[in-house]
């Protein structure tokens, strides 16, 4: 662990104040919007954006840093992203937010992938493992305390979003001015959907539902508690808990699912997530209950996203893993594109409820998809199935291939060890 530190520390620290910026950026729109008077529709296209941005960052992130190399990339648009978080509260009309958050997804996504590829350049095989899991540490915790900086100042001024875009600024000097050397790019020719749904369909159509799901909780979470009459510090401390359930959880769930069936694990996961949509449909006037809600919800949504990798890796060779995270990764983005709209939608149909009528309906359907998958495939025996490697949802594809590659050198030793003995 200290070794990763040594050699990652400054970007590590980097991505955490830029996810801390990011963080405040989500949470923030969501309750402006409210003060400015748009309607939840246009706040669910505004939160769509980000998606859209970020599915085609992820795509051509790759291509950008071939060309001009890791450093342009990584701070020619954290200054970018920086100049769009002061244009919010400049121009408050709904299409500039619009174009502003596909910029921020576009340039968060690309980020990502400079930054992951930068971490496992800084990792050995025999601690890349713990720097995937620093890494998503980091990432999670920067959303948690990005929620805290919301009770700086009144969201109806310039303070709070002029704070995120300072850090996104500081953010970039740890990183370029670390001594690290760039690595090498190459990125892996994709999987086609049709060759990915053949392998595991329980494993695309469930990133397609998760993609939903996540992206409620991440974009709609603080236009649901706007709506609900939650306070400044209600709605921060509500959006926190998705990602504090996420931090809790990912871990047992994980050591859970490799001594199991994981579609079981799937099913069960997905059904204590439908407890936790019903206890926040039914029971969210109670703002203590209402908390205990967002924890189950992000408690099972997040470590998911690793599950489902994992249950779609045990039916590919390792020769096949990496080209398999793009198109996991691509699906999940479509979900995450339409899962704002539809929890709009829902939420001006039937009130604040159904931001959970919304992940409670997902979570349910992929109960249904995994007993279903359940009773017409074979398991994968235990003894037999990948190591699972915890992957937070906001990361790239380039996360998911050193998570498959970390899981593939595990399983490799975990054989040679039983060979020796």
């Amino acid at each position: 662990m200290l070794q990763v530190l040594s050699s990652a520390w400054a970007l590590l620290l980097g991505m955490c104040l830029l996810m801390v910026g990011n963080g405040m950026q989500g949470t923030l729109l969501g309750i402006r919007g409210e003060i400015e008077g748009f309607s939840t529709f246009e706040m669910s296209i505004v939160m769509s954006a980000y998606f859209v941005g970020f599915l085609g960052g992820s795509r051509m992130a790759p291509g950008m840093i071939r060309r001009v190399g890791h450093v342009r990339v990584f701070a020619a648009l954290a200054s970018l992203i920086s100049a769009v978080m002061i244009i919010y509260p400049t121009l408050t009309e709904v299409w500039v937010w619009t174009l502003g958050r596909v910029l921020i997804g576009f340039c968060f996504s690309a980020v990502y992938v400079t930054a992951e590829s930068w971490l496992n350049n800084a990792a050995t095989n025999a601690n890349r493992g713990q720097a995937l899991s620093l890494y998503m540490i980091v990432q999670t915790a920067g959303i948690v305390v990005s929620q805290a900086l919301l009770l700086a100042a009144d969201p109806s001024g310039y303070v709070l979003f002029v704070i995120p875009s300072v850090l996104v600024s500081i953010a970039v000097t740890p990183i370029l001015l670390s001594i690290s050397p760039t690595p090498a790019f190459e990125a892996t020719k994709p999987m086609s959907l049709r060759e990915l749904y053949g392998y595991s369909p329980l494993g695309c159509v469930g990133m397609f539902l998760l993609g939903g799901v996540f992206s409620a909780q991440f974009g709609m979470a603080p236009v649901y508690g706007a709506k609900a009459g939650l306070s400044v510090g209600q709605i921060s401390t509500f959006v926190a808990m998705f990602f504090v359930g996420a931090m809790l959880l990912q871990y047992p769930i994980g050591w859970i699912s490799d001594r199991m069936d994981r579609r079981y694990l799937i099913l069960i996961v997905s059904a204590i997530g439908v407890a936790g949509s019903v206890i926040g449909l039914v029971l969210g006037g109670v703002f203590v209950l209402l908390l205990v809600s967002a924890l189950v919800v992000g408690g099972m949504s997040n470590p998911l996203y690793s599950l489902l990798i994992a249950h779609t890796n045990d039916f590919l060779e390792h020769d096949d893993m990496a080209a398999a995270s793009g198109g996991l990764i691509f699906i999940n983005g479509l979900g995450a594109i339409a899962g704002p709209l539809i929890t709009g939608y829902l939420i001006d149909a039937t009130g604040p409820g159904g931001f959970y009528v919304f992940t409670g309906a997902l979570f349910a359907m992929l109960v249904a998809y995994a007993g279903y998958r359940s009773t017409v495939a074979k398991p994968v025996p235990v003894d037999e199935t990948g190591t699972y490697v915890p992957v937070a949802p906001s990361s790239t594809s380039l996360a998911v291939e050193y998570a498959q590659e970390y899981a593939i050198e595990a399983d490799l030793e975990a054989e040679k060890s039983e060979n020796e003995s």
